[in-house]
């Protein structure tokens, strides 16, 4: 396994979306995923994109520890999905924090769907297909915007809530616990 260099804003493989992968089952793809497990651990992520590892591949993977939603008492365990696609399931959308490895030692607030439906296939080449909510939701929708080519400051409604991390005690609302890890 190995550590992978992580794409930042303004790179090429993050403004275009990414292939699909032809077999989720391939030697390739598992150790694609394996490099993407310690990069996430590495720079303490809650999710990575394979085009934020320079990879330009359908992959992404994530995970949601208990601390990180408070709201959902079931924490989502490590999730690596193939070829996702997400759906709205609301028209409902919430504006909150969010970072990224590849704007690093930024945070924006961000609207996101409040509940979406994702499908995907396994490394085992098994169908996914999970309804999400809350945190959940907002990871699966920002890991799967790097494979649209989107990164969250595209998203943002109001770029003057667009900042430094370290700025953040300036704001009168303060950061949620959900942007201090980045994404």
């Amino acid at each position: 396994m190995a550590i992978l260099k992580i794409a930042k804003m303004g790179h090429p493989v993050l403004r275009e979306p990414a292939s699909e992968v032809a077999d989720p089952t391939a030697p390739e793809i598992r150790r694609l995923v394996e490099d993407m497990l310690e990069t996430m651990a590495d720079a303490d992520g809650a999710g990575l994109a394979a085009p934020q590892v320079h990879v330009p591949l359908r992959v992404v993977i994530f995970h949601v520890p208990k601390s990180r939603d408070e709201e959902n008492p079931n924490p989502v365990p490590l999730s690596v999905l193939i070829n996702p696609v997400v759906e709205p399931l609301t028209e409902d959308t919430e504006v909150d924090w969010e970072g990224c490895l590849s704007v690093p030692g930024m945070i924006g607030a961000v609207p996101r769907y409040n509940k979406v439906r994702y499908r995907a296939v396994s490394l085992e080449g098994k169908p996914i297909d999970r309804v999400a909510e809350g945190f959940h939701a907002r990871v699966a929708q920002h890991e799967c915007d790097h494979l649209e080519g989107t990164l969250y400051p595209q998203r943002m409604e109001d770029l003057s809530l667009l900042m430094f991390r370290d700025q953040m005690r300036y704001h009168a609302d303060g950061a949620s616990e959900e942007a201090e890890k980045e994404e």
